[in-house]
């Protein structure tokens, strides 16, 4: 049986009709547009840590502040949550373009990878520096509203420039959006001074919005990226349970977190200077009889 539209005068073809003898459907015949593939998954998980990071930043940070009922070691707790979360998502980004170049990607890919890493690594940061503005002693709740807009619209501005603008083979311009993710967490779990923290939070945000050349994690980069983020779990862990220099150890890797963020430009900046200098001593002797 089929039903017609009147406005289209299309057919409609029955739900009995769509399925085979089995009572299956017809797989084959779903768009190509619509196939979810592996990639596509992890990149849906990328996408349910960074909304699981604002939930438990929430529920256990913020909720307990408004209500009053705050407990340092269940806000310690949920913190860390957050920022595993968090984690556990650059974890599925990386793994995701893995797996999109050995095997296939649907032609949804892309796409869900942006919104995915809006949520993750925008919202879910953004949303990190926004509690911390309205629960942290000596904070400025406005103030670092405004902080959290900016790397919100940071992140916003990095991926639509990443989808349009074509750079050379095995880099990103400007910080990754991961990377300066596990940057303004980290920024904010070093318990700066207010202004201090607010500065740091600003310029990772410009990084990313920055021309600064970043490598992609390929090869022996992607496994020391993932050992990091490894590492940075476990010292996530040991603070969250307020084990023995729990705190010296989470202070030590939320600075070298900052320390790369600050270190990998210098480099980038001075290769750029110094290939800006062999070209020009090329092109002199070029023109020398």
């Amino acid at each position: 049986m089929s039903v017609v539209d009147p406005d289209t005068q299309a057919g409609w073809v029955a739900e009995s009709e769509d399925k085979d003898a089995d009572g299956a459907d017809c797989a084959e015949d779903m768009p190509l547009s619509l196939r979810l593939s592996i990639a596509d998954t992890l990149t849906l998980g990328n996408a349910t840590c960074g909304f699981m990071a604002v939930y438990f930043t929430t529920t256990g940070i913020l909720i307990p502040h408004v209500t009053g009922t705050e407990v340092t070691g269940m806000a310690r707790h949920s913190a860390a949550t957050a920022v595993i979360l968090i984690l556990c998502a650059a974890v599925f980004d990386l793994f995701d373009g893995l797996v999109a170049r050995k095997l296939r990607s649907s032609p949804m890919g892309a796409e869900l990878d942006n919104l995915s890493d809006l949520i993750s690594f925008g919202l879910a940061p953004a949303y990190f520096v926004l509690v911390y503005g309205m629960v942290a002693d000596g904070a400025h709740q406005r103030v670092a509203a405004v902080s959290a807009i900016v790397v919100l619209l940071a992140v916003v501005l990095r991926l639509a420039r990443f989808s349009v603008v074509t750079v050379k083979d095995g880099t990103f311009q400007g910080m990754p959006s991961p990377f300066g993710a596990l940057t303004v967490v980290s920024i904010v779990l070093l318990e700066l001074p207010f202004i201090a923290t607010l500065l740091a939070i600003i310029g990772t945000a410009w990084l990313m919005v920055s021309r600064v050349e970043y490598p992609k994690p390929r090869g022996p980069l992607a496994v020391a990226m993932l050992a990091w983020i490894v590492s940075a779990m476990g010292l996530l862990a040991a603070w969250a349970f307020d084990a023995p220099g729990g705190q010296l150890l989470l202070q030590t890797g939320c600075a070298l977190q900052l320390v790369l963020g600050a270190v990998i430009p210098l480099f980038a900046t001075a290769r750029r200077v110094n290939n800006f200098r062999d070209n020009r001593r090329e092109a002199r002797a070029a023109q020398l009889p």
